[in-house]
C-alpha cells in the first residue's frame, strides 16, 4: 500500500496514479474533500468541523492578512482543544529550530502582513497522538524584487483517546485573516471506495526522446495545483519552471540545499524559478503545491531531490518556495526548462493535478 503523502507517485501505473490521486473517470479511493471554510468577513479563526474519521488528512490554507497574521493549528474532538496539549518544532527561512511544549496550538508560520499559502499532513489514529507536518510560504512585499519567506514545522496534539474531527487555523496576532481566506481539509483512508475525488489530473506529458523542455501544454485553470516532475537526466543541467510562457523577470524564490542557509533571489527579479541545487548530471524529482488565484501572486512550496547513480553517493535535497508575481491570470501551463541542450532524456515526465 502506498502512503498517501506519496500520492500521486510516478512509480505507479497511470491508471493507479489516477485512482489514488483523485482523477476523473470514476476512480475509486484517493483524497476526498471533507470540509471547507471560506471567510465571508475578517476573523482570527478558520474552522473546519464535523470531519469524518479518516486515517490521514491533507490541509490546504490560503490566508490573506488584514494587517498582521501568524498562523497556528489547533485540533479537537467535538470542540477545539485550547488547553496546553500541543508541542512543536519549526524553522523560519532556514534558521535555527525553535521548539514549543505544553502550548495551546502548533506554530506553523512567521508573522505575515500580506498573503500566505500553507499545506500539510496530519496522521489521525484515535489511540495515538496526532502528528502533523506543515509547510508555509509568505508572499512578503508584492513583486518579484522581494523573495518569499518560508516556515517548515512539525507538531503534535497529545490526545490518545479520540480521533480528531475539528481543524482550526488560528491567527495568534489577533489582527484578522481577511475576507476570502480559506481552509480546505481532505481525507484519505485505505478502506475508502468513494469516487468523489478532490484532485483531478490536468496534464500528463512524458518525453519520447531527449529535449530541452518538458511542457504540460495548456490545462484547465484550477485554484489549487499539485505538480510533480521526474527528470531522467541526459546531461548536466538545472531545472526551472516558467508559467504561461512568461519569460519576463516576474519570478522570485528562496531555497535551501542540503540543509544549508537559505539562498534567495533578493532584489534581483528572475525569468524563471530555479528548482535545483546543482547542475550535475543526476536524475531529479520535484513535488510541490501552488495556490493559483487569479488576483493574487502565485505561491509555490515544494521539495526536490537529485539522485547520483548507485548506493555509494547520497542524493541532494532542496527545500523550495517561489512566487510568480502575476495578479491578473491563473496558471494554465507549466514549462520545465533545462539549462543545457537536450538535457532531459526519454521518460522524463510532468504531471499536474488541480482542484477548485
Amino acid at each position: 500500500m502506498s502512503l498517501p503523502y506519496l500520492q500521486p507517485y510516478f512509480g505507479l501505473s497511470n491508471s493507479l496514479q489516477t485512482a489514488q490521486a483523485g482523477g476523473a473517470g470514476g476512480a475509486v479511493g484517493g483524497w476526498v474533500e471533507l470540509g471547507r471554510t471560506t471567510l465571508g468577513s475578517a476573523g482570527d479563526n478558520i474552522t473546519v468541523s464535523s470531519l469524518p474519521d479518516k486515517r490521514y488528512y491533507m490541509v490546504l490554507a490560503h490566508t490573506l492578512a488584514s494587517t498582521s497574521s501568524q498562523s497556528q493549528v489547533q485540533m479537537g474532538n467535538t470542540t477545539i482543544d485550547t488547553g496546553s496539549n500541543y508541542s512543536g518544532r519549526w524553522s523560519n527561512s532556514g534558521g535555527a529550530d525553535g521548539t514549543q511544549v505544553s502550548q495551546s496550538d502548533i506554530s506553523i508560520s512567521d508573522t505575515n502582513s500580506t498573503t500566505a499559502f500553507e499545506m500539510g499532513y496530519i496522521s489521525n489514529l484515535s489511540g495515538k497522538e496526532k502528528l502533523g507536518q506543515f509547510w508555509n510560504i509568505l508572499q512578503n512585499t508584492a513583486g518579484s524584487s522581494t523573495s518569499p519567506s518560508r516556515t517548515e514545522s512539525v507538531g503534535k496534539w497529545a490526545n490518545t483517546s479520540n480521533p480528531l474531527d475539528i481543524v482550526n487555523w488560528f491567527n495568534r496576532n489577533a489582527n484578522s485573516y481577511n475576507t476570502n481566506s480559506e481552509l480546505v481539509v481532505l481525507g484519505w483512508d485505505p478502506a475508502d471506495t468513494h469516487t468523489s475525488n478532490f484532485w483531478e489530473e490536468l496534464a500528463s506529458v512524458e518525453l519520447g526522446g531527449a529535449a530541452d523542455t518538458i511542457s504540460s501544454g495548456t490545462f484547465t485553470a484550477k485554484k489549487y495545483l499539485w505538480v510533480q516532475v521526474f527528470v531522467k537526466s541526459a546531461s548536466s543541467s538545472r531545472i526551472k519552471f516558467q508559467f504561461n510562457n512568461d519569460t519576463s523577470t516576474n519570478y522570485a524564490f528562496r531555497y535551501s540545499g542540503n540543509g544549508a542557509a537559505d539562498a534567495t533571489t533578493g532584489a534581483s527579479p528572475q525569468d524563471s524559478l530555479n528548482l535545483t541545487y546543482s547542475n550535475a548530471n543526476y536524475n531529479k524529482f520535484f513535488s510541490g503545491f501552488i495556490i493559483n488565484n487569479s488576483a493574487n501572486e502565485k505561491l509555490l512550496t515544494g521539495t526536490n531531490m537529485e539522485a547520483p547513480a548507485g548506493a555509494g553517493s547520497a542524493p541532494n535535497r532542496v527545500e523550495f518556495v517561489g512566487k510568480w508575481a502575476n495578479t491578473s491570470a491563473q496558471i494554465t501551463e507549466i514549462d520545465v526548462l533545462s539549462s543545457a541542450t537536450n538535457a532531459y532524456g526519454a521518460g522524463s515526465i510532468i504531471k499536474v493535478w488541480g482542484a477548485n
